[in-house]
């Protein structure tokens, strides 16, 4: 069996403790290193070939922002999970951005957070539809500049055709691979490649992203229905 490699990033050592713990407990789950702020978290990814990095976003020297914008920059980069205190914190929304899988809450129980680690290495992103609305409720009350924002992620969502539209609205919705094949009458497997086909397209990450920016391109608002 495979295991999981999985490095826990976070200032506290308690919190470290707690999810050593409840990982160290699965059979298919393997920690291969900790670090307590982001400015390790680059070497001990080279040493230790993690495939999921559980990030906290709060760290003294630097923060889990930039270590996960550096990683995400990487061609071989692991899958990052940022750890946090709030459902919509604006820094999770940033580290989504920045190509995050999702997030889970510190209070989370041991066993959906363990359920969370085998989701994001196996490609799905971490993020229920309910949390999803709730980012897309906190991108659209976001300081920057909106109208530059929209403007730019329209020009990109150009390059779709109208099934990949389709799909990545879906997505935006916060709808499994599943919902959406049935919603638009496609196979999952069709699915599936609509999602390949977008994220190379975008240069995006993850669906995650994909949902961000039809948020941003103001697709979400044009499916509202009264």
């Amino acid at each position: 069996m495979t295991r999981i490699r999985v490095l826990l990033v976070d200032d506290d050592p308690l919190v470290r403790a707690g999810l050593s713990f409840m990982l160290g407990g699965a059979d298919d789950i393997e920690i291969v290193g900790e670090a307590a702020d982001g400015a390790e978290v680059t070497a001990l990814v080279d040493r230790t070939h993690p495939d999921v990095v559980l990030m906290d976003i709060r760290m003294p020297t630097v923060d889990g922002l930039a270590a996960t914008e550096a990683l995400r920059a990487r061609a071989d980069a692991p899958q990052v999970v940022v750890l946090t205190t709030f459902h919509a914190d604006d820094q999770v929304l940033r580290a989504l951005r920045a190509g995050a899988a999702g997030f889970v809450l510190k209070d989370t129980p041991p066993a959906e957070i363990v359920a969370a680690v085998r989701r994001v290495a196996a490609g799905d992103p971490v993020l229920s539809p309910a949390v999803t609305r709730q980012l897309m409720a906190h991108a659209a009350g976001d300081p920057g500049p909106g109208d530059t924002r929209r403007a730019r992620a329209r020009d990109r969502v150009a390059a779709l055709n109208d099934r990949e539209r389709e799909v990545a609205v879906a997505v935006g919705r916060g709808l499994a691979n599943a919902e959406i094949a049935a919603e638009l009458y496609m196979s999952v497997a069709t699915v599936k490649t609509h999602v390949s086909r977008i994220l190379a397209k975008l240069d995006l990450n993850n669906r995650v992203q994909i949902a961000l920016l039809a948020h941003d391109a103001g697709l979400l608002e044009e499916t509202d229905t009264p």
